[in-house]
């Protein structure tokens, strides 16, 4: 044969002006596919290299199984570990003096740039930037850059940081009373809502014995956390003072913290209801508003408890009828997560006791809350272990139909994509069930 893929006619191409490039009428007259169809799968069978697969390694810690398999060299794992791993990176309105500079210094490591057009001859003022090379390609980059003028010294420092948050599969959630390992399988958060209006379980367990005992049910159900709320955060949901949700949840913390070997978590917005929780027993608190309170921080900070800070646009009274309306949903939630983070930080607390919660169905459209959980693995940029709380809400129903309570198998699917892509905590009411869905996806992802 001796021809390759450059052998053939720009005949059997055809011109996309919308990306600019040269692409095929359709897919299977693609240039590869031509060159495939003619020159290769007419092969005689045993010219065919046996046992060839593609092999989908989707960390380091699996790239490092498998050159281990093979018997590389420990020097050599260090080498090519890195380079299994493909990413790419945006970088958003970037001048186009250091558009170009990216571009090269990427091209200079066989990795590539994309950059608008107008940018070569600086006939626009800024330009995107997407990255597009392995972690070791784009690390080499970083380092080349990372002493260079125009600011390319920050974004090789954002680089780096970037790249060390996305290696990371585990965690360690420091809270006031234990260290907890996150990543090694599916925590399970049972929600246990002691209100008279939650919008799945409201008045269920608003009786204080009743909402003990259904908090000593999930433990029996295999629940590693009890998040305890007292005041209902469903949309078009009333305020309620701090008086009002001490008194239903702090007896109750009180109780399950003597009662209970695993940590409690006080789902609460008020610094004043957080202290009090604190200071009978809870180690946890999970906070919609990411500190809307200014007093939170302190709080949490004095009393060395571990902080879930979640994205919310409006207040539950009317986030549902807020302005729905984002650029990029996920670009948007992880920069105020960020801000959430460093602001928490500034505060004294630590890192290693934050969690962050993307809020499915808190000022969102039923196609947001899909997108996120689609793309759940991005939030790793931020370095932190990710909750989601998808459990029998509207998002579910608007697929499948039916109240509340008949949405478990639309929560058992949102929550298998959520763990799938990334996901460390599950925050259910239906405790039993879910661990058992946790469990089978965690061993599909450690097969």
């Amino acid at each position: 044969m001796g021809l390759s893929v450059s052998d053939l006619y720009v005949d059997d191409w055809q011109r996309t002006p919308t990306q600019g490039a040269l692409f095929a009428s359709h897919p299977e007259h693609n240039k590869i596919s031509l060159f495939y169809n003619r020159y290769i799968s007419v092969s005689p069978v045993e010219n065919l290299v046996p046992n060839l697969k593609i092999v989908k390694i989707n960390n380091f810690d699996e790239a490092i199984e498998m050159l281990q398999k093979i018997g590389v060299d420990p020097y050599g794992i260090d080498v090519m570990a890195p380079k299994t791993q493909h990413v790419n990176i945006l970088l958003s309105a970037q001048s186009c003096k250091v558009a170009n500079i990216l571009k090269q210094e990427m091209l200079s490591l066989g990795a590539d740039a994309a950059v608008a057009r107008g940018s070569v001859a600086c006939s626009i003022d800024t330009t995107d930037v997407l990255l597009m090379g392995t972690i070791k390609q784009i690390w080499a980059v970083a380092k080349k850059i990372e002493k260079q003028p125009f600011g390319l010294n920050l974004i090789a420092r954002n680089i780096m940081d970037l790249l060390g948050n996305i290696a990371h599969n585990r965690y360690i959630l420091k809270t006031s009373r234990r260290e907890i390992t996150l990543g090694e399988r599916t925590l399970i958060m049972g929600i246990l809502n002691a209100t008279p209006d939650s919008f799945s379980d409201g008045n269920c367990y608003f009786d204080r014995q009743k909402a003990i005992e259904r908090a000593l049910q999930m433990a029996d159900e295999g629940a590693d956390i009890i998040d305890v709320g007292g005041e209902s955060t469903r949309p078009g949901a009333k305020p309620v003072t701090a008086h009002q949700e001490i008194a239903r949840v702090v007896p109750i913390v009180e109780s399950l913290s003597r009662k209970l070997n695993i940590p409690i978590s006080v789902d609460t917005a008020k610094s004043q209801v957080a202290q009090t929780s604190l200071e009978v027993g809870a180690e946890i608190i999970n906070d919609i508003s990411a500190m809307g309170d200014k007093k939170m921080a302190t709080v949490v900070q004095k009393a060395s408890a571990a902080l879930i800070l979640m994205h919310m646009r409006g207040k539950p009274a009317n986030m549902q009828t807020c302005n729905l309306a984002y650029d990029d949903v996920v670009e948007e939630i992880i920069n105020y997560l960020k801000n959430r983070c460093r602001k928490a930080i500034a505060a004294g607390i630590g890192k290693d006791q934050m969690v962050v919660d993307p809020g499915i169905g808190f000022g969102k459209t039923y196609e947001d809350n899909y997108k996120i959980i689609n793309k759940l693995d991005e939030f790793k940029v931020l370095g932190l272990p990710v909750l989601i709380g998808t459990s029998r809400k509207a998002f579910i129903g608007n697929i499948t139909g039916g109240a509340p309570v008949d949405r478990i198998e639309g929560t058992a699917a949102t929550i298998t994509a959520a763990i799938l892509k990334g996901c460390h905590i599950v925050r259910v009411h239906d405790v039993a069930f879910i661990k058992k869905v946790a469990a089978v996806t965690d061993a599909i992802i450690h097969a």
